[in-house]
């Protein structure tokens, strides 16, 4: 029996597709963290370098950061990382108040035994992990991505998938911004882990409004140590 042939073309378009995957959490990392500052122009050439991988992958992970604003891209001049803004912060942090209460709501509402499950197993990993580390109190990987997994597990029983494609968007953007917060919060003593167990609490129990409170008043703490910390551009 003859082997199947490969499609050696296909093959080589995944592989592509995959190191543009690998290079844009890389890279979304580096923004994030402040590895790569605001507004900086991201020249091809010395990107490839400094990541050690091709021009092709590279610029497909850049425009796909475009997209949810990690990095800006102008005709005839290229990429740069995306600015930040004191305006920008604060239309975000509204708009996302708005949008996941909503769904958070919905969540608790719907919530089952499988969401309940879900809620503290995404708990009891994040309240685990520290937050940064590093005498430049860099926010940690780990950390950053088992807190998208509890506020997600959070939200999970949404019945509205628009809902939870506009809280996804809105929590990428304020990824860099959250990095900041995190850098000063120790000097404004903080506590982040006691807020997301008074959160978490507060779902399983299934009081929305308190719920919704608790979730409205931990963006907002972000959002206000931001402002008033951070040098940021008006744009």
């Amino acid at each position: 029996m003859n082997s199947p042939l490969i499609n050696w073309q296909s093959v080589e378009t995944t592989e592509k597709r995959t190191m543009a995957s690998q290079l844009e959490a890389r890279i979304r990392q580096d923004i994030i963290n402040g590895q790569l500052a605001p507004g900086i122009r991201l020249r091809l050439k010395e990107l490839a370098e400094a990541y050690a991988v091709g021009v092709i992958p590279l610029r497909e992970a850049l425009s796909r950061l475009a997209s949810s604003g990690f990095v800006s891209a102008a005709d005839q001049k290229g990429f740069s990382v995306g600015r930040i803004s004191a305006a920008e912060i604060s239309d975000i942090t509204a708009v996302r108040l708005h949008v996941e209460s909503k769904a958070l709501a919905d969540s608790i509402n719907h919530g089952d035994v499988e969401w309940e499950s879900r809620v503290i197993a995404a708990h009891h990993r994040l309240d685990r992990l520290s937050i940064v580390e590093g005498p430049e109190r860099l926010l940690k990987p780990e950390w950053e991505n088992a807190h998208e997994n509890f506020h997600q597990a959070l939200i999970s029983s949404c019945n509205s998938p628009t809902l939870l494609r506009l809280c996804s968007s809105l929590r990428d953007q304020t990824a860099r911004y959250r990095f900041l917060s995190m850098h000063y919060a120790e000097s404004s003593h903080r506590d982040v882990p006691h807020e997301h167990r008074q959160l978490m609490d507060a779902a399983l129990a299934k009081d929305i409004g308190k719920a919704c409170e608790l979730l409205s008043r931990h963006y907002q703490t972000t959002t206000d140590s931001v402002l008033k910390h951070a040098l940021l551009n008006e744009v």
